[in-house]
């Protein structure tokens, strides 16, 4: 029982703000099995959000909801995808040559790029969320994490890591990859299905989140693998947070 448990610790770690401690740096292995527990520490987020929401909309309106499960998203990976977003974004908007986006995206100050970057998203995040019906504001705010961090996985499967120095998103690459890309995808399709069984989300809402999201995974990868030859562990967060906003657009247009 060690291997899956020390590889879920590393996971939680890595993804969480979790105060979590062990000598698990010492044993590559243990980062990349973690890749195989992305879907379900991004469930346990978003149930841990979807409950806190549904207890604040006893109290509060919908857009303070929809900005207090934002603001939790964010704080319980300790914005660690934000940062990855603002970075992508200043290297991949820059029009400089390979390498030189690849240092950009290595400077810890952020350009103005990035800063447009966060503020689209995290303001199209926060008028999707407040854009719904009541009914969909915690099935959103549970499928977002799940959808995120199961597009890291399957961006993994796609692309090699573009930095030949390695990096921190290179931990969790292996042999096993697209195995555990197969299982991001089943989880993902296995939750939303529990979801349509139980009257979470309607069937017809459930396709158009599996189209966009597909969509939007290829369409970065393919621009990663134009820009940057590859992913890097910037690209990974940038993605996370490119599918949870897909995620309630997708909600959002499929009402429509």
């Amino acid at each position: 029982m060690k291997q899956p448990l020390m590889s879920l610790l590393a996971a939680l770690r890595f993804l969480t703000i979790l105060p979590l401690s062990w000598r698990a740096e010492e044993d590559g292995q243990y980062f990349t099995g973690g890749l195989f527990f992305f879907p379900l520490i991004g469930l346990g987020i978003g149930g841990l959000c979807a409950l806190s929401a549904g207890l604040l909309g006893h109290i509060l309106p919908q857009s303070l909801v929809a900005l207090a499960g934002i603001v939790m998203l964010a704080v319980i990976s300790g914005c660690l995808h934000i940062d990855g977003l603002a970075d992508t974004a200043d290297g991949l908007l820059s029009s400089r040559l390979r390498a030189e986006k690849l240092v950009i995206m290595r400077d810890s100050h952020i350009g103005a790029m990035g800063v447009i970057a966060i503020v689209f998203v995290m303001g199209g995040k926060y008028a999707a969320l407040s854009a719904l019906s009541p009914g969909l504001l915690l099935p959103a705010l549970l499928l977002m994490p799940i959808a995120g961090r199961c597009a890291i996985v399957l961006s993994m499967a796609i692309l090699p890591y573009a930095r030949t120095e390695g990096g921190l998103g290179k931990l969790f690459y292996s042999q096993n990859t697209r195995r555990a890309a197969w299982l991001s995808a089943v989880s993902f399709m296995a939750v939303l299905g529990l979801s349509v069984t139980f009257s979470l989300c309607p069937w017809q809402i459930a396709v158009c989140l599996m189209a966009m999201l597909s969509t939007t995974v290829l369409l970065f990868a393919g621009w990663c693998r134009r820009s940057l030859g590859g992913a890097t562990g910037d690209t990974l967060g940038a993605v996370c947070e490119l599918a949870e906003l897909m995620t309630v657009v997708a909600l959002n247009v499929s009402l429509y």
